[in-house]
Parts: C-alpha cells; structure tokens; sequence
C-alpha cells in the first residue's frame, strides 16, 4: 500500500519541490501551507508521515506538533520537522524534549530527504 506523507510549509515552492521528490518516489502526498491547514489534514486524512516546517505564520509547528501528539489517534502519526532553523539548541529541542521522529534542516538534498522519509517509515511501522 502506498504510504501518505503530508508535507506542511508555507513555502508553495517548497512543498512543490518535495512532493515531486517524494511522488516520483512512489509516495502519496499530501499539501498543507498552514498550521492550521496541517491539523485539519492531519486529523482528517491521517497520513502515515508528516514533514513539518517550525517557522509559519500563526499556529507554527511546534504547536501543531504539540497538537498532533496529544491527539489519541494523531499522537501515532510520526512528525519530522523539516526547517531552516539549524542551530543545536533547536535540533535538540525537536529531538529530544518534543520527540519528534527526525529533524531536517534545509537545505537538504534529495537524498537526504527520501532517507529521511523512509528511515522513519520503517521504524514506526509495525512488524
């Protein structure tokens, strides 16, 4: 079955540039430009992943994460946040206090990208 991936950044570019890497690649996507969009599809759709930007106006990612994982069904979807922000003391934040299932920082390559996506589909996937 293919696996659905929601792809949330306020950048169309963006989420443009890694629907095509990850539809080329035999993924499903899925297309949010806001926070608030992201926790509408999120909750409606149920993707299988979700690659999240930090940085958006409003409702940011860091709290539709928060949302998403104190959702009882939402809370299984794994999150990884996909940012321009670099610095150590966000990745840590992510990673380690938030829990988030991975952390890219853009730039990124393809490659990284489609590792990303399936490093983390593998692992929280049962079996």
């Amino acid at each position: 079955m293919q696996k659905r991936v929601l792809v949330v950044d306020d950048d169309r570019e963006m989420v443009e540039l890694i629907e095509l890497f990850l539809n080329n690649a035999g993924y499903e996507t899925l297309a949010a430009f806001s926070g608030e969009s992201a926790l509408e599809q999120a909750f409606q759709q149920k993707p299988d992943l979700i690659l999240l930007d930090i940085m958006m106006p409003n409702v940011d990612g860091w709290e539709v994460f928060r949302r998403v994982k104190n959702d009882p069904q939402g809370g299984k979807i794994p999150i990884v946040f996909l940012t321009a922000r670099t610095q150590n003391i966000d990745r840590m934040i992510g990673l380690s206090v938030m829990k988030a299932s991975g952390y890219l920082t853009k730039p990124f390559s393809k490659k990284e990208l489609l590792d990303e996506v399936e490093r983390v589909l593998q692992e929280e996937s049962p079996g």
